[in-house]
């Protein structure tokens, strides 16, 4: 079966966001390339741009969470107007807690953590970098979907 990777605009501040991330996830980045690793005649790099991040990847169970710093050049991506969430299926009430807690620290709640009315533990807020996100814990499921 396929899998689907989220993968988030940042505005300089992508390495920032992925070292909070991986402080809820835990594991390791499997991958880090900035600007300046691609830099060469046909791909100029200016020095400001240098250190943002090109490409960087926290693996998350079997998916695989990425993001990227927008190049200047590119425009700045609005941090409020998303329009999507990455939704997180809790294998526990008590993992669904724990990422919503961790994740949702310094951001705006929308719903807080509470028995839904479909039958499954649900909540939902926007992180402190503007990424909206919804946890999940069904106990019909336990984290498969």
């Amino acid at each position: 079966m396929a899998l689907i990777n989220p993968h988030i605009n940042f505005n300089g501040n992508a390495e920032e966001a992925f070292n909070f991330y991986r402080s809820v996830f835990g594991g390791e980045f499997a991958q880090v390339m900035r600007f300046k690793d691609l830099a060469s005649e046909e791909f100029q790099v200016s020095e400001e741009e240098a250190d943002k991040i090109m490409h960087i990847a926290l693996p998350i169970g079997p998916n695989i969470l990425m993001g990227n710093d927008v190049p200047e050049i590119m425009g700045r991506t609005n941090e409020n107007e998303h329009r999507s969430k990455i939704s997180i299926s809790a294998k526990s009430k008590e993992e669904a807690e724990k990422l919503f807690n961790g994740l949702s620290a310094g951001g705006e709640i929308e719903m807080p953590m509470a028995d839904s009315p479909w039958g499954s533990y649900f909540g939902m807020f926007r992180d402190k970098y503007g990424i909206e996100w919804m946890v999940d814990f069904d106990p019909k499921y336990k984290g498969q979907i």
